[in-house]
């Protein structure tokens, strides 16, 4: 670069999300707003803020636990509770932010996992919030992908496909047909709010060990990820991802 980004090493930057969000627990709607923010904050993913008037206190109870944070000042707990069911300070806030994060007060955050689901508008999301300066790209490409075990070639092949996601390094996916070991289906499942649900495949060498999860495969992928639909993708521990210079 030829410029100079002036600031703190530790950076905040608050944003409003566009959009409704809502969340629910136990049955629930504890939260629903229209005037959220997203709290984007040096080495950490966007946290999703919103304002108290927008959160059913009903269901929030006061908790003991105060954390500090010398960006964001001290943090103040509540558990969410609905009927017999009880998400431990599940919920934070500071009541009196410092002076360079004034816009936190009157705003709270919830830990997303300890919510039962999230949705934006009507769509549900899994994982996190999709971060707004986030972007996935995929391309057909003729480059020649090899992927190893150690010795043994796991999948070969020249029309790859080519996910390009901020942040990360590019993951190739590759057809089934270039796959050159039988692979069976384990119980492993992840989902990313910009690509969907994955399932997990177990790759069988020839002499048969068997490599866990050294596969992955988007059945039905978020519109954006579509084109990896039914294509496998390698990583893992000794799994070696080769592309042509």
């Amino acid at each position: 670069m030829n410029y100079a980004i002036d600031g703190p090493a530790h950076k905040l930057f608050a944003q409003p999300f566009p959009r409704r969000i809502r969340a629910e627990f136990g049955g629930r709607t504890v939260l629903d707003s229209r005037a959220a923010m997203l709290v984007h904050e040096t080495a950490l993913l966007p946290v999703l803020y919103v304002p108290f008037s927008d959160v059913d206190e009903s269901v929030l109870v006061a908790t003991d636990l105060s954390t500090h944070c010398p960006f964001k000042g001290d943090a103040s707990y509540h558990s969410v509770v609905v009927g017999d069911r009880t998400a431990e300070n599940a919920v934070w806030s500071y009541p009196e932010p410092t002076a360079a994060a004034p816009w936190l007060r009157g705003y709270a955050a919830f830990y997303w996992d300890r919510m039962d689901a999230w949705y934006d508008e009507d769509e549900e999301v899994f994982a996190h919030l999709a971060d707004p300066y986030t972007r996935i790209d995929v391309r057909p490409t003729s480059r020649h992908v090899v992927v190893r075990y150690k010795d043994v070639v796991l999948a070969e092949s020249h029309s790859p496909a080519v996910l390009s996601e901020t942040g990360l390094p590019n993951r190739w996916y590759l057809p089934r047909e270039a796959v050159q070991v039988p692979l069976s289906a384990s119980g492993t499942r992840s989902r990313c709010p910009y690509k969907g649900e994955a399932r997990y495949w177990t790759a069988t060498l020839p002499d048969g060990t068997q490599v866990a999860d050294a596969a992955w495969e988007y059945e039905t992928p978020l519109p954006e990820s579509a084109r990896v639909a039914g294509l496998l993708s390698f990583w893992g521990d000794d799994v070696e991802v080769v592309v042509d210079p």
